[in-house]
Parts: structure tokens; C-alpha cells; sequence
């Protein structure tokens, strides 16, 4: 039973990422926004909707602390499993100058979050407030910024013609696939997880925070097979980003989030490690390309992650 809803996720956060990929799209078109853009809101917060959901529930039940585990634990996992899949399938070419302004803006919450967390060990509601002001500042220096559009040759022409009606309900059904997806997953995965006696904090900053990042692993394989990679790289940046900004904070104002020692000793580490590593890897030794080795480094130090989270 456990197995067939972590397979109904799956199948669930696949159609979800066909819907929210193809609602970017047309709205990139129809209203002469960049598809980067369109990536690091629209995706980006479509996609955070699992982390957010899951956050919100576990605060409302007295476990506020899963938030922190499964959104530092989502953070790794989107760059260090979601882009490094995403690297080995296909190589990478990055905007320079969107993102170093956008990769900046996600070291700054991270390192805003970890700051708030050692002081007392918590993050509370005026922080939570503060991280949400961080990712309002965030959304408008991006679209104040924007280039103009950034067309592909490829792009199907009929997305133009897309009614605003019916971009509303893709962006519906891809939200309600996404929601239960990540339900159905996140459901079937503990459930399974405690079957063999693993510890909540470790189900959260793994199988949980996979969970929840596989509508960014759907959107972004949907994204490179229809050749749409700025919506690839600007989802998981802004995942990233709005992980923090909306999900903590949003949770902190609802209940004050408790932060284990691990969280503050090994895990956020590991999430700064890899967020640095991203911009190394971006600029080194191809610059503006992640290539394929580059995403077997990035998959191997997950696999180092998981292995200690573990032991």
C-alpha cells in the first residue's frame, strides 16, 4: 500500500510539472515576460507548494520542526539531486547576469536563516515576517530587472493564442496534481521509512525534503525536454529561495519553529556548502555552463549528505 502511493505521487508531480511548465510558457508569451522570470515566480512557487503544505500541516500538529528539516533538506536536494540530474541528462548553458543577481539573492536567505537560528536555537514570528519581506523585495527587484522576453524557436505558436482562462486552469490542475502528488508521496515514503524504525528528523531532511522536491525534479525534466532550460535553472533558484522566504516564514508566524542542534551543526552547513558550490561550479572551469561532470560532483556530495544523515 505504501509503495502504491509514493508511485501515485510520482505519477501525480509528473502531470503537474507537464501543466505548470506549459502555463509558464504561455504566460511568458502573453504577457512579454522573460521565461526566467516566469521560472523563479510562477514555477517556483508552484513547486514550493509541497514544502509549504507539508510545513504548514506539521505546524498545526504541534511538529513545527519538520518545517526547518524538510525545507533545508528540499534545498540540498534541489541542487544537489534535482540540477545534477537535470546536469547529467543535459548540459547546462547559464545567464551570467541573472544568475549571479538571483544566486545572490538566495546566499543572502540562507545566510539570513542561519543567522536567525544560532542566536537561540528558534526561529520565531518576527523572523518569519522578516524572511517574508526578504522574498517580497526579492519578486520585485526580479521583475523591476527583467529583460524582455526570451523566445526559443521551438516554442509552440498556439501557447500565444492561450486565454488567460485557460492558463488559470493549468495553473489550477497543476497546483492540485502537485498538492496530492506530493501527498501521496511524502505519505507513502514515512510510512514506509518508519516501518524500518528511521527517526523523524532524518525522514524529514531526506525521503520527506526528496518528497517534496520532485515537483522541481518534474517541472525541470518537462522543462529541458520541450528545450526550455532558463525555466529549469530560474525554478530551482527560486524554489530555493522561496523555500525560505514563504515556507519558514509563513510556518514561523504560524507557530515558532524549534531548531535541533543537528539542523544548526550539520545540515544548514550542508545547504550553504552546496549553494556555494553552485556558483563555483557555474563559473569553473566553463563558465555560464553546468556540464555533465559538473552534475556528477554535485549528485556524489547528495549522496555524501544522505549517507551521514543517516549513519
Amino acid at each position: 500500500m505504501n509503495l502504491a502511493l509514493i508511485f501515485l505521487g510520482f505519477f501525480l508531480l509528473v502531470i503537474g510539472g507537464e501543466f505548470i511548465v506549459r502555463a509558464s510558457v504561455a504566460l511568458s508569451l502573453r504577457f512579454n515576460i522573460s521565461k526566467f522570470v516566469i521560472g523563479m515566480t510562477v514555477v517556483s512557487f508552484a513547486t514550493s507548494l509541497p514544502e509549504l503544505i507539508v510545513s504548514i500541516n506539521a505546524a498545526l500538529n504541534n511538529s513545527p520542526s519538520i518545517a526547518i528539516n524538510n525545507v533545508v533538506g528540499s534545498n540540498i536536494a534541489n541542487i544537489g539531486l534535482v540540477l545534477a540530474l537535470i546536469a547529467l541528462l543535459s548540459n547546462i548553458s547559464v545567464n551570467e547576469k541573472s544568475f549571479r543577481r538571483d544566486w545572490s539573492w538566495m546566499f543572502f536567505l540562507s545566510i539570513m536563516l542561519w543567522l536567525f537560528i544560532i542566536t537561540d536555537n528558534e526561529l520565531d514570528g518576527f523572523e518569519g515576517f522578516l524572511l517574508i519581506t526578504f522574498l517580497v523585495s526579492f519578486v520585485y527587484n526580479v521583475l523591476k530587472k527583467s529583460d524582455s522576453i526570451e523566445l526559443l524557436n521551438d516554442v509552440d505558436d498556439k501557447l500565444k493564442l492561450t486565454s488567460n482562462f485557460k492558463i488559470l486552469i493549468w495553473l489550477f490542475i497543476s497546483s492540485l496534481t502537485l498538492y496530492f502528488g506530493a501527498e501521496f508521496l511524502v505519505d507513502g515514503a514515512v510510512k514506509f521509512a518508519n516501518q524500518i524504525n528511521i527517526s523523524e528528523a532524518v525522514i524529514s531532511v531526506s525521503i520527506v525534503a526528496i518528497g517534496t522536491s520532485i515537483p522541481e525534479l518534474a517541472a525541470s525534466l518537462v522543462a529541458i525536454a520541450k528545450n526550455e532550460k532558463g525555466i529549469s535553472v530560474g525554478n530551482l533558484i527560486g524554489s530555493n529561495i522561496f523555500n525560505i522566504g514563504s515556507v519558514l516564514g509563513i510556518t514561523a508566524i504560524i507557530k515558532d519553529i524549534p531548531i535541533a542542534e543537528e539542523i544548526i551543526e550539520r545540515d544548514i552547513i550542508w545547504m550553504m556548502v552546496f549553494t556555494v558550490l553552485i556558483m563555483l561550479l557555474a563559473v569553473l572551469p566553463e563558465k555560464n555552463k553546468i556540464s555533465k561532470y559538473k552534475g556528477l560532483i554535485m549528485l556524489l556530495g547528495y549522496f555524501v549528505f544522505i549517507f551521514l544523515a543517516f549513519a
